[in-house]
Formats: C-alpha cells, sequence, structure tokens
C-alpha cells in the first residue's frame, strides 16, 4: 500500500512540474522504440514510417553539421550517432523478420520503402543492386569513416595535449583581471567540452564502422536464410526464392546503408571543419571561388583541354567560357571595392591636412605613457584576436584602479617604422624607460632555475627581471615545459613589462588631474565628507604631494576616506605635507603591515642598534636628506650583509626605526634596496608577533 500512494505521489508530481518538456523524454522513448523494434513483429506500414523517419533523421544531422560554426554547437553528435547506428541496426533486425516471414508473398510484403529501394533504384536487378550495396558500403567503410575517424583521434589527441596550455591561458587571463571568474569557468568548460567531443568522437566513429561490417554480414545472411526458407518452407524455385529474397535484402541494405552513408559525411564535416564565423558552405565557397586567377588559370588549362580532338570538346568549353566569366565578375567587384577605398582615404586625408586650418588642436601633448613598436610587432594590437594587447592593457590599468586606487593615464600606442622590427619602447612623459625586443612569431622560454636540461645555446636576458632565457618556435613549447622552461608569448612579455614599469612608476603617472578626479569619485559616496575638504581644509596642491608620498612607497590609496578624515584631524596640529603623510601611514599602519606581510603568522623585522640611531639622530637635517659619507656607507654596507644572511629566513626585509627617522631613511635606502620596507615603531603598533632577526650597527663601537 505504502508503495501504491508513493508512485500515485509521484505520479502527482511529473504532472505539476513544469520542468518536464517532450526533449526531456525523447531519449528514452527512442531507446524503447528501438528495442521493440527488435524483439516485436512489425507490420509493413510501421516499417515504412521508421524508415522514413531514418532518412529525415540523416538529411537533418548532414544540415546541422553544415550550418553550425563551431563543433560544440553540437557538441551531442556522438550521441546522436549512437542512437542512429541503433535505430538501422533495429529496423534491419525488424526488416530481416518480416522479409523471412511474409518474402514468400512478393516483393511488396516488407513495405513500399524497401520494395521502392529494391525495384526503382536499382531497375529490379539484384545484381546490380548488389554491385550499388557493396560500393556504399566500400565507400562509406574505407572512405568516409576511416578518414574521419583518423582525423577525430588526432584531434583528441591535440585537444588534450592542448589541455593544459589553454587552461594556463585562463588562469593568466583571470590573474592580470582581463576576465572575470564568471568567464573563466565559461572557459574552462568550453576547454574541458572540446576535449570531451573530439574524445567521444574517436570512439564514436567506430559505430559506423561496426555498422558497415553488421550490413555486409546481414545482406548475406539474409539470402542465404531466404533461399533455404522459400525453397524448404514454402516450396519456391531456387530461381523464385533469389529473385525475391535478394531484391528484399538489396531494398532493405539500400535503404539502410543511405542514410548511414549520409550521417558518416555529417561525422567527417563536424571534425574536419575548422572554427570561425561561418558555416562550412559560406567558408567554402568564400575560399574557393575569391581569388579571379586561380578561376583563370582553371579555365586555361580546361580550355586546352577541351581543344584536344576526341574530349567531350562542348562541355568543356562551356565551363571554359563560365570560368572566364565568373573570374572577369571577381576582378571587377575587387577592382571597385579598391578603388572605393582608396577613394574614401584619399577624401579623408585630404580633409585632415587641405581643409582643415592650423590649430592648437594640432599641438602634441606628450602623452603620460608610450609604446612604440617595430613594425613586425604592430599584430600583438590587432583587435580581431583574442589574445591582444589593447586587452590586456585594459586589464592592467583595471587591475591597478583596484588594487592601488587611481585609474592610470590612458597608454598610447603607435608604429615606429625607425625602430628594427621586433623592437618595442616604453615611454613615460616622453621620456624612454625601456628598449627590448620581442619576436612575434615565437616563443620566449625562461629558465627559472628548474630547468632539468638546456634547450638551446642561444641564451638572452629576460628583459624585465634579467633571467636566462631564449627564443623558441611554437613547436617546441611542450619541449620547453617539460624541461622546466617557463613559457611567455610577445603579447604577455610587452603587457606584463608594462605592468612593471607602471607600478614602479605610480606616483609620476598620480598627476593632480588624478587627484581631482578622484575626489569627484569620493564625493559620490561621502559628499559630506569632501564638501569643504578642498580649499578649506587643504589645498589641492599639498593633497596632491601627500598622496604622491604614499605612493611612492607603494602604499595604496584606497583607502582614501580614512586618508581624508586623518588629514582633517590632523591639519590643525600639523600641516606640514611630510608630517601629514606619516600621521597617515600610522592611521593606514594595518593595511599597510598586511601588504608587506601579506598571510605570515610572524613578522620579521630588523632594527638599529640605538647607538647608530642616536647617531643619525643628531647627524641628519630635518629638511635634507644629506648624511656623513663615512656613516652612510657603513649603514648600506651593514644592512647588505644583514640581508645576504637572513635571505632564507625573511622574505620580506622590514626595518623598524623611530618615527622621527622613518621618512629620512626610507628616501635615503630607497635606491639602494628596491623592495625594503622602512616603518616607524608607531606603524608596528602592539603587534605581538613581532621577531627581531637582527640589528643593524650591532659591531660599530667594535669596528672603533
Amino acid at each position: 500500500m505504502f508503495n501504491f500512494f508513493k508512485l500515485k505521489n509521484s505520479i502527482k508530481k511529473l504532472k505539476n512540474s513544469n520542468s518536464i518538456s517532450w526533449n526531456v523524454l525523447s531519449g528514452p522513448i527512442l531507446l524503447l522504440m528501438i528495442l521493440s523494434m527488435m524483439v516485436l513483429p512489425l507490420p509493413p506500414w510501421i516499417l515504412d514510417l521508421f524508415f522514413t523517419f531514418n532518412i529525415v533523421l540523416s538529411i537533418i544531422i548532414i544540415l546541422v553539421s553544415m550550418f553550425n560554426t563551431t563543433t560544440l554547437n553540437f557538441s551531442s553528435f556522438p550521441t546522436v550517432l549512437l542512437f542512429s547506428t541503433l535505430l538501422r541496426l533495429g529496423l534491419n533486425v525488424a526488416s530481416t523478420r518480416i522479409i523471412l516471414l511474409e518474402g514468400h508473398t512478393g516483393s511488396g510484403s516488407a513495405g513500399n520503402v524497401i520494395q521502392s529501394f529494391g525495384h526503382f533504384l536499382v531497375g529490379g536487378n539484384f545484381a546490380i543492386g548488389m554491385i550499388v550495396f557493396v560500393i556504399l558500403v566500400v565507400i562509406n567503410f574505407m572512405v568516409i569513416t576511416k578518414g574521419a575517424g583518423r582525423v577525430a583521434e588526432v584531434g583528441a589527441r591535440f585537444a588534450l595535449d592542448g589541455m593544459p596550455g589553454k587552461q594556463m591561458a585562463i588562469d593568466a587571463d583571470l590573474n592580470a583581471g582581463l576576465i572575470g571568474e564568471a568567464e573563466a569557468k565559461k572557459r574552462r568548460l568550453e576547454v574541458a567540452c572540446e576535449a570531451d567531443f573530439y574524445g567521444s568522437m574517436d570512439g564514436a566513429s567506430k559505430f559506423v564502422r561496426g555498422d558497415a561490417i553488421a550490413g555486409i554480414l546481414i545482406m548475406i545472411i539474409n539470402i542465404i536464410g531466404g533461399l533455404v526458407v522459400g525453397v524448404v518452407q514454402h516450396g519456391l524455385s531456387v530461381k523464385e526464392a533469389a529473385e525475391v529474397y535478394t531484391l528484399l535484402t538489396i531494398g532493405d541494405g539500400l535503404v539502410a546503408q543511405i542514410p548511414a552513408l549520409v550521417i558518416s559525411t555529417a561525422a567527417g564535416v563536424i571534425v574536419t571543419r575548422v572554427t570561425t564565423k561561418k558555416n562550412v558552405g559560406e567558408q567554402m565557397i568564400s575560399e574557393l571561388f575569391n581569388n579571379p586567377q586561380v578561376i583563370l588559370l582553371s579555365g586555361l588549362v580546361l580550355g586546352i583541354l577541351g581543344l584536344v580532338p576526341g574530349m567531350p570538346n562542348l562541355v568543356f568549353l562551356c565551363f571554359t567560357g563560365f570560368l572566364f566569366l565568373l573570374s572577369y565578375y571577381l576582378y571587377s567587384t575587387n577592382i571597385n571595392q579598391s578603388h572605393f577605398s582608396f577613394y574614401e582615404q584619399f577624401r579623408k586625408s585630404k580633409e585632415s591636412f587641405y581643409l582643415k586650418e592650423v590649430s592648437w588642436d594640432d599641438v602634441r601633448l606628450e602623452d603620460p605613457i608610450g609604446i612604440e613598436l617595430g613594425s613586425s610587432l604592430i599584430y600583438i594590437v590587432d583587435e580581431s584576436k583574442r589574445n591582444n594587447l589593447l586587452i590586456k592593457i585594459r586589464g592592467i590599468r583595471k587591475k591597478i584602479a583596484q588594487k592601488i586606487g587611481f585609474l592610470p593615464p590612458i597608454v598610447h600606442i603607435q608604429n615606429n617604422h625607425n625602430l628594427p622590427n621586433s623592437c618595442y619602447k616604453i615611454f613615460l612623459k616622453g621620456i624612454k624607460i625601456v628598449k627590448e625586443y620581442a619576436f612575434y612569431d615565437k616563443l620566449l622560454a625562461i629558465n627559472t632555475g628548474n630547468v632539468k636540461d638546456i634547450l638551446t645555446e642561444k641564451i638572452v636576458k629576460e628583459p624585465i627581471f634579467g633571467m636566462p632565457a631564449c627564443w623558441i618556435d611554437h613547436s617546441l613549447r611542450i619541449k620547453a615545459k617539460n624541461r622546466g622552461y617557463s613559457i611567455i608569448d610577445p603579447v604577455s612579455l610587452v603587457a606584463t613589462h608594462l605592468n612593471y614599469i607602471i607600478k614602479k612608476n605610480l606616483h609620476e603617472l598620480f598627476g593632480r588631474q588624478e587627484a581631482q578626479k578622484l575626489l569627484d569619485r569620493v564625493s559620490k559616496v561621502a559628499p559630506k565628507l569632501v564638501e569643504e575638504f578642498i580649499p578649506n581644509i587643504i589645498t589641492l596642491t599639498s593633497f596632491h604631494k601627500i598622496l604622491k608620498n604614499l605612493l611612492v612607497e607603494n602604499v595604496p590609496i584606497r583607502d582614501i576616506i580614512t586618508i581624508i578624515e586623518t588629514i582633517i584631524e590632523n591639519v590643525n596640529v600639523q600641516n606640514n605635507v611630510k608630517e601629514l603623510t606619516s600621521y597617515i601611514r600610522i592611521s593606514l599602519r594595518k593595511s599597510i603591515l598586511q601588504r608587506i606581510c601579506k598571510d605570515e603568522k610572524n613578522i620579521q623585522i630588523r632594527v638599529l642598534d640605538i647607538k647608530l640611531e642616536n647617531i643619525l639622530l643628531q647627524s641628519i637635517h630635518p629638511d635634507s636628506y644629506i648624511i656623513e659619507p663615512g656613516l652612510a656607507d657603513y649603514l648600506i654596507k651593514d644592512l647588505t650583509r644583514s640581508i645576504l644572511d637572513k635571505k632564507i629566513m625573511s622574505k620580506n626585509v622590514i626595518l623598524v626605526v623611530k618615527h622621527s627617522l622613518r621618512s629620512f631613511l626610507s628616501n635615503f635606502l630607497r635606491p639602494y634596496f628596491e623592495d625594503i620596507n622602512v616603518l616607524s615603531q608607531l606603524e608596528i603598533g602592539d603587534q605581538k608577533n613581532i621577531q627581531i632577526i637582527d640589528i643593524i650597527g650591532s659591531n660599530l663601537n667594535k669596528k672603533k
């Protein structure tokens, strides 16, 4: 009783569900129909319906494969191939049953479809029918299916081999801020689906090959079985039995093999197509009949053959004339398009150079950031390509805006014909910062220290950090990865170099205009806070200098509200820009420590010896960064010694000094130690997990 009520409730839920549709149940229903055909005897008219459905299904499959622009648009094709093969085999079993049971009654005993294919298509001659059937099977088995299977096998291998590289490219774009998490998940799913599709196609092609072999065996069994049944059971003569049963068998084989040939062709189209924005028909026509020279030469060759005696001259010469007309039409179309394009360019150039008066718009201002590219590198800014420099630069600017707190200026890119082909330059306010080389058609293999075997003797320096590297062809990518090299393409190289330059010069790129735009942005979030901030509390010039001081020491200005509130609270006590910057650093101490130490549990620091601190306090001038040469030399040498000795122990170089010394020592030491972080004791605060790993200047007395 319990099971009855449970079943009743399930049926009720199924009726009430809006998510169940006919396409959800189509697969199980089709499978049940195929099994029914194999087990239950079917009347001839139902068999006609199924054979017609099989033909229609094969036509739909090949049309879908022709009109799709990508293989993943028909990702269910391997499963469709399996079901269509099972459908044909089920029809073969059902037709074999009815042929052997009712074949003695005449050629129409197995239905009109089999009768039509057995009489109309082969003229009622079973010998011709058998030959046509064998030819169709050979074409399907030896040519189409074998070729499609080989292409699917190679495609599956390359898809699987390329998966790690595609996944790394997606991760790189995600880390660079070019795409979001949702887009990254979508791309990863596409890569996985592509690999699954080609892997499935590699196995699904065996269904068609097995179907072709089964068709030959079924034909032989039907002919032999028909002769035995007709002669022994129904008393037909050998000639009558051979004529009736063989024609029915040939008709049955043809009505199954023609859809099989169509579906095999669809499989070949799916695995051999190259993914473009066009379908297969548009792609073939646009590439075959696009060059007038090729059409003209083809017409000349055909015309010469048409003049040879004994050849079908009229047909050949008619096609020659058609090809000449087509070549003339294509040539005229291309000429008109080129003339129109030249006219448009000339018209625009006249407007820009002759019709316009000279104005202040012709004055060229220096770009904050600029890139000049050699001739061969201009292709890295091609917007039609998925991996181009413009997309990566947008990602760099977006990531800096999110992490640092202001939007860097637009990067101006131009082609410089005077540069070597593979050279690029990066400019900062018109000043050349770097000049390096990147080869567009190659990859840079970087030796990060884990290389097992050297790939080539032609070693160059990686342009950003100076690590040993070499330029390799794309064919050596997998080999280089296996040996431990880190691979980077030229687009990513230029983008990474630009990102490095921007991060090192953020304070140079942050101008008064950026400061004003930042205030405008804050006014939308906290209008009351900035209502009288400029100029009543502080001038825009002083505010700009404070933010630049923070950026010089790589302190993000994202928490701009805290910065403004700190200025408002302390401006009456101290209106000096340097001192206000120190107050802001104390307010931002937690974020500064988090940026430096990240997730480290212990903060490992270096401190100055008390005597050295006192000497420095007595010798430096408050408003200058001058220090006695001998003392400066000693400080640099001892700090260098400490960094080298404690390199393994401490990842980050943190020097904690008195608050009054912090600004001076930070500016003094930064040119010598690029990654040093000079913090004051007030910025450390009440942190409990501090570990002093070295005291700078502890041997000062010993030296004396």
